[in-house]
């Protein structure tokens, strides 16, 4: 039997986080193996125990697991991963990868890894059209990330507008594409 595709999906700190549930369900309807990174700030929207459940797997979020406990997880994760996924992804995280900032577990598994990386923005529209988040998008096309481009349509501020994430199955048809 053939292995499943590993997915490493990124949750970061977006409204947009509820979609990622629907996202880990149709990664495992393609047959993906669904490991979830979020970051500290995520957990502020979702508990992490959502995606735990929804996985099976563990849930990773810090570089570290406690005081005396050395680890390295994000090697670990970062080899594991035939693709990563970060879905919701905002302007401070795709700044960090960008710039090379290796601040918390998932810039450090992104950082690591050989495998192929799909960003799908989600933020409010002046943040998306802002000269510096489309400088950081086109510097990160230009070394091969591959990007799901938002959606317009009512965002956390109530306006409409571009900057909503893509529909899963936009999301899912991309990945069809890397894998």
């Amino acid at each position: 039997m053939a292995k499943k595709p590993s997915v490493v999906l990124g949750v970061t700190a977006s409204i947009a986080i509820y979609k990622s549930c629907e996202l880990i369900r149709r990664l495992q309807d393609e047959g993906c193996a669904v490991y979830v990174i979020m970051t500290k700030e995520a957990q502020e929207f979702i508990r992490p125990i959502v995606f735990g459940g929804l996985t099976g797997n563990k849930v990773y979020s810090g570089l570290f697991e406690g005081p005396d406990i050395w680890d390295t997880g994000h090697i670990s994760l970062a080899q594991l991963a035939d693709l990563i996924v970060i879905a919701p992804a905002t302007a401070n995280i795709i700044a960090k990868i960008a710039c090379g900032i290796c601040d918390d577990l998932l810039t450090c598994v992104v950082c690591a890894t050989k495998a192929p990386v799909l960003i799908a923005p989600a933020m409010n529209e002046n943040m998306f059209k802002n000269k510096i988040t489309q400088g950081n998008i086109s510097k990160l096309k230009s070394l091969g990330y591959k990007f799901v481009e938002p959606q317009k349509g009512r965002l956390a501020c109530g306006k409409i507008g571009l900057g909503c994430l893509a529909e899963v199955e936009t999301i899912i048809k991309e990945v069809k594409k890397i894998l």
